[in-house]
């Protein structure tokens, strides 16, 4: 298992751990954290399959999204469709976080599954997902149809690829430091079957860094 120490932009801190697909040298999974005017572009690629062609498809992707990470999550999705059709394909799942509207708007393709977890137990509900649809980047599109979920300070965000069972958001402590997070549920939710990525990220509000 790899796992980041806990690393801030002006208004997340985040964290991630990885593992690679039993009898696997590289993985096809990859994250995206970029700081933009507003606040920041968070996003977990999954290229489709194993090794090292999964590997470049989810570096397409994230080269596109680099290029462009003021643009919006539905404009960002299309820009990496055209980018994405001599190579496997993704999954994906990107969201704008903004600090003035104080919110993530957010798009999924495939089944990278991403929750947000209040921190505040008066805010129901406490937890919520990101709709996903059914899709590959690069091959076929679904209607793109984003997801708007508000953010308060101490909110969590954690994106899982399918190497993650679904029901992660159950491990989480939200008191614990975000690095511990990303590794409770790689460590506790690892299928042991294909790559596997965890991001977890902390919602500070606007900060300057």
């Amino acid at each position: 298992m790899m796992i980041n120490a806990a690393q801030r932009t002006s208004c997340l801190e985040w964290s991630m751990a990885t593992r690679s697909a039993p009898g696997q040298s590289v993985s096809g999974d990859r994250h995206v954290v970029l700081p933009t005017g507003g606040g920041a572009l968070v996003a977990v690629i999954d290229g489709l399959g194993h090794g090292e062609e999964a590997m470049a498809a989810a570096q397409v992707a994230a080269g596109e999204l680099a290029r462009a990470a003021e643009a919006s999550v539905t404009e960002l999705v299309r820009r990496c469709h055209e980018a994405l059709r001599e190579t496997r394909g993704v999954v994906m799942t990107l969201a704008a976080i903004d600090w003035r509207e104080e919110s993530l708007i957010a798009i999924g393709v495939g089944n990278v599954e991403t929750v947000r977890l209040r921190s505040n137990p008066r805010i129901q509900p406490g937890r919520e997902s990101v709709l996903l649809r059914g899709g590959v980047v690069g091959y076929q599109l679904p209607p793109l149809q984003p997801t708007r979920l508000a953010l308060a300070p101490g909110d969590v965000v954690v994106f899982g690829t399918d190497g993650v069972r679904e029901d992660f958001a159950e491990v989480i402590n939200l008191d614990e430091p975000i690095a511990l997070a990303a590794e409770r549920v790689m460590s506790r939710c690892f299928r042991g079957h294909d790559d596997a990525l965890v991001l977890a990220c902390r919602y500070l509000g606007h900060h300057e860094t």
